[in-house]
């Protein structure tokens, strides 16, 4: 007969783990600030046209939007470790090529480098989910999640500092000197991930997308340059669709996708996804704005004047708040639940940026604008690995969150095309300088505005996560109660062992889960140790198929009902309804 038990995967991950891969990620994200604060000198320091020398930015997040859903699903495959390792090792010869030139064309490449580290991130989200025990996944998850904010936050003082007193070349080689900690932290405290998907790397469908976000990124982030309803640009935008379009119905009819279309489309994942978009917009506005402000000299009317170190500090609560965000949103996360977190979060940043309006005349206005809206993203960013965890198998977390990591990407790519054309068009030219003016700053802040709004209304009718029993929501009297409780919702689903005739664990068998419609709900395959684990996208009637090779198919019907329940499959027995 099949079996339940209580029993649970055993998770060997020490304390180190978590800030670890934390620091990983936070390194990763750095690149994308790093030169934020020699952007304006950057034609100057490589002896190039100003729109040429913008490809030193553009690369970085072309590379990093096509690396990040293959290096999760690589991970998916071949190990999420092996994967972040082998990013961090990239991105440190990606940062000494750039540390060697001040040619154009080798330094656009070892920015390319740079960036492809960006899949750093999901892959670390992938290793928590697999490793970590519950009374740790939520917080855990939220910092690596708002790691990607926290490193370009606290990089614009370091990187300024640095640019100030120094060589700009040597921001590459404190890039790759921390890239080098990273991937040595990594090899001494972080074990290799058990959980394997089945099936081969999808070479076509990864050579299809990273083509189609090429020519997709590649107009939004020039546009302004070439203008938007140049033949270039339009074009590129034409040939994004088709060629898009085409890749999805491949992805369709391939037995093993890069990226499951199936699982994607589902409201709870496709809803969260753009959410994730707006965050990205809503993130990287301030992040153009504040500093510019802070730096334009008093002699404007409305620049503040002061140095680029002095400007990178004031920014630098933005970073510094959403990693102390985690444990908040552990806590409310716990409570409510990650949709809720989200709207929270999104309702942080609109006050942000809608106080934001009257608060740019002192220094110490934009420190309050940036500790708000540091909260208010840090809760957003933190709400959706969880959102996208709770609705795909453990199987696919690599891709899934490798995929909302590139949302962001896009949002973030989307916001410095927007917002570098409503700044160009709205500044003054004084003595052949063109100047940003408080209108432009302004109108910023409220296309910043607009698209949190937009992501509140996705966030509304994202579904409602079954909320823990209120027995258990009085109890959570403590920071590790929340986080335990947090975990319990995202982990919720069918988990288990499988076994031979001799009741041994039998490893790598590929467990399904089928819908009362026929249809894959999810599917994982059995650790070393024969665990499995699934999540379910909703409560209901399931059947649970299992099989392995030298052993009988199993399948064994099953209900859930929005808790957690465990399942034991042997497969030397006959499928049995079992009542749990």
């Amino acid at each position: 007969m099949t079996r339940t038990t209580t029993e649970r995967p055993t998770r060997k991950a020490g304390g180190s783990v978590v800030p670890v891969l934390a620091f990983a990620g936070i390194v990763v994200a750095v690149m994308q600030t790093l030169l934020v604060p020699v952007i304006k000198d950057l034609p100057q320091l490589l002896d190039t046209a100003p729109s040429n020398a913008t490809w030193v930015l553009t690369s970085t997040l072309l590379s990093g939007a096509v690396a990040t859903p293959i290096m999760g699903r690589l991970g998916d495959l071949y190990g999420k470790r092996r994967m972040l390792i082998l990013s961090l090792a990239v991105m440190v010869a990606g940062a000494l090529v750039s540390a060697l030139t001040s040619q154009l064309l080798t330094m656009i490449v070892g920015r390319a480098l740079q960036g492809f580290a960006m899949g750093a991130i999901p892959l670390g989200i992938g290793l928590m989910r697999d490793m970590l025990p519950r009374e740790r996944l939520g917080s855990a998850m939220a910092l690596m999640s708002s790691s990607i904010g926290v490193g370009g936050g606290l990089a614009l003082p370091a990187a300024a500092l640095v640019a100030q007193h120094s060589d700009w070349h040597s921001l590459f080689y404190g890039a790759a000197g921390l890239g080098v900690v990273a991937i040595a932290l990594t090899l001494l405290v972080v074990p290799e991930s058990p959980m394997r998907a089945e099936g081969s790397f999808d070479l076509p469908g990864a050579m299809g997308l990273s083509t189609g976000l090429v020519l997709l990124l590649l107009p939004i982030t020039k546009g302004s340059d070439w203008g938007w309803s140049s033949g270039t640009t339009l074009g590129l935008f034409a040939a994004a669709v088709i060629v898009l379009l085409l890749w999805g119905l491949f992805e369709l009819r391939v037995q093993a996708p890069l990226v499951d279309l199936r699982t994607t489309a589902r409201r709870e994942v496709l809803l969260t996804n753009l959410a994730s978009i707006m965050v990205g917009v809503s993130f990287y506005v301030v992040s153009l704005v504040l500093p510019q402000l802070l730096q334009l000299p008093k002699a404007t009317g409305y620049g503040l004047g002061q140095s680029m170190v002095v400007a990178g500090l004031c920014v630098a609560p933005l970073g510094l708040t959403m990693m102390f965000t985690a444990p908040v949103y552990a806590r409310l996360s716990a409570r409510y639940g990650p949709k809720v977190t989200l709207i929270i979060g999104l309702l942080v940043i609109a006050l942000g940026y809608g106080g934001g309006l009257g608060l740019m005349d002192a220094a110490w206005q934009t420190i309050i604008t940036s500790v708000v809206l540091g909260a208010g993203i840090g809760l957003a960013y933190s709400s959706l690995p969880a959102l996208i965890i709770g609705a795909v198998p453990a199987s696919e977390t690599g891709a899934a969150n490798g995929l909302n990591t590139l949302m962001r990407s896009i949002g973030t790519s989307v916001s410095s095309a927007v917002i570098g054309m409503v700044l160009a068009n709205t500044a003054n030219t004084v003595g052949g300088v063109e100047i940003p003016t408080m209108h432009g700053f302004r109108v910023s802040f409220l296309i910043a505005t607009a698209a949190v709004a937009v992501g509140l209304l996705l966030a509304v009718f994202l579904p409602k996560a079954p909320r823990p029993a209120q027995h258990a929501q009085l109890r959570a009297s403590s920071e590790e109660d929340a986080n335990l409780l947090r975990a319990e919702e995202v982990l919720r689903g069918f988990r288990g062992r499988v076994l031979d005739a001799g009741g041994a664990p039998v490893a790598r068998a590929k467990v399904t889960l089928i819908d009362r419609r026929g249809r894959q709900a999810g599917a994982t395959v059995s650790a070393e140790d024969g665990f499995y684990s699934l999540a379910v996208p909703a409560e209901g009637a399931y059947v649970l198929a299992a099989r392995a090779a030298g052993h009988g198919p199993l399948a064994s019907s099953a209900s859930h009902s929005g808790a957690e329940h465990a399942v034991d499959l042997d497969l030397a027995l006959p499928g049995e309804t079992v009542d749990v």
